[in-house]
């Protein structure tokens, strides 16, 4: 994982903090008007990384978390290298091949792709392959608290992170910090039941891409 310096802080995370809007229909107060004073603290989180091995090489990952903001979820999205040359009629830039991974509140998978409109005309449109595992498996999903405990109970420490990690992860993460707290700006606010401050959005679209639900 390339480390972010201070430097390039500035340029590659975006901080933010909810204001007064609306959820689900229902007004909610901003997260100041809620401490009753004004706060430096951000409750929302984007920023761009990247994993400097033969795999991943060049390959941007954009990561984005926040508080009250329009649906909770917890998803993974994919977006396959668009071909060069689009030699068939409705393969255009604004239709790319992407997976997504669902992991809350619905596990699934998605696969975006485009796929030949049957018929004589050598046409393709944007088509979605969805298996939702809840309604193919007709069993009801953990929640991820119930795995964790029932690993602690049968001593499966897959999903946690041991003491190394830990420390590599806050080492990556400290610098990042730094750069915040020597920022004169604070969290730049969006309001409450939207995606996040504008400027998450300018972060992507720098390289030519959008989040999922802007496309």
């Amino acid at each position: 994982l390339r480390p972010i310096v201070e430097a390039d802080a500035p340029q590659l995370t975006v901080t933010g903090q909810y204001v007064a809007g609306a959820v689900k229909g229902e007004a909610v107060r901003g997260y100041a008007d809620e401490l009753g004073k004004p706060s430096p603290t951000e409750t929302f989180v984007a920023l761009k990384a990247h994993v400097d091995n033969w795999r991943w090489q060049g390959v941007p990952f954009y990561l984005r978390t926040g508080k009250r903001m329009q649906e909770r979820m917890a998803e993974i999205v994919i977006n396959f290298r668009a071909v060069p040359h689009a030699i068939l009629p409705g393969n255009d830039a604004g239709n790319v091949n992407r997976l997504v991974i669902r992991l809350q509140p619905d596990e699934g998978i998605e696969l975006h792709v485009l796929a030949k409109v049957p018929g004589a005309d050598m046409r393709v449109k944007p088509v979605k392959l969805d298996l939702d595992f809840a309604e193919t498996f007709k069993t009801r999903q953990w929640d991820a608290y119930e795995r964790l405990l029932m690993d602690v109970i049968g001593g499966n420490l897959t999903l946690f992170m041991r003491r190394d990690e830990l420390d590599a992860a806050w080492h990556w993460i400290d610098p990042i910090h730094t750069a915040w707290a020597a920022q004169s700006d604070p969290p730049k606010p969006y309001s409450s039941g939207t995606w996040g401050p504008t400027a998450s959005s300018a972060l992507i679209v720098r390289d030519g891409l959008c989040w999922k639900e802007e496309s």
